[in-house]
């Protein structure tokens, strides 16, 4: 099969959250997971809450209820959506 592109929202449990340390555990799981990162956003929700969306190359076969799943296991993030999955060309 070929790469999908993904892109992941995680929200973490509070304002007060470690948004970098929470990035660096994303980017060693999809790294794990033979992932690569493309881009690492903030997005403000409210009252200093910052949903961070992560969207990296990943194979377009692979269990993505499982990504999400390893996801929401990292401390401090209240949950973890893919919100957009498409098929990479080139």
């Amino acid at each position: 099969m070929g790469s999908a592109a993904v892109k992941v929202k995680l929200m973490p449990d509070s304002p007060s959250a470690d948004l970098e340390e929470i990035e660096s555990r994303v980017e060693e799981i999809v790294v794990r997971e033979n992932g690569k990162i493309a881009k690492i956003e903030r997005e403000p929700i409210a009252f200093g809450l910052n949903a961070i969306l992560i969207t990296f190359a990943w194979q377009e076969d692979a269990d993505r209820d499982a990504l999400e799943e390893e996801l929401r296991k990292i401390p401090h993030v209240n949950s973890a959506d893919i919100v957009d999955f498409r098929r990479a060309f080139g």
